[in-house]
């Protein structure tokens, strides 16, 4: 008896002005080749997160790592993340930490 878990992608959207990308992905398993449950996933990617140290008011840009994606959605973020997209989202979410 074999169990396996096959991961899908189903549908990718890009949104917004900041160009988030939206990911939907169907997560499979199968027992001898035949599909025992279907688990529905959703994520969203942003280009990177800013945090804001309480003590000192210092803000932090966190990059979104995407070594682990896959070809598809690098290919994605390749294309949309630009310079100024990425440069525009920081600014965005600094001035609100303000």
């Amino acid at each position: 008896m074999a169990i396996t878990k096959e991961t899908k992608i189903v549908k990718t959207e890009i949104v917004g002005d900041y160009k988030a990308i939206q990911i939907a992905e169907d997560i499979i398993y199968k027992e001898d080749g035949v599909e025992t449950n279907k688990i529905r996933h959703r994520r969203v990617l942003h280009p990177c997160l800013v945090s804001k140290n309480t003590d000192t008011g210092v803000l932090t840009t966190i990059w979104k790592d995407t070594s682990n994606e896959t070809q598809e959605i690098k290919d994605i973020i390749n294309t949309v993340w630009t310079d100024e997209i990425k440069t525009s989202w920081e600014t965005l979410l600094k001035d609100r930490l303000k």
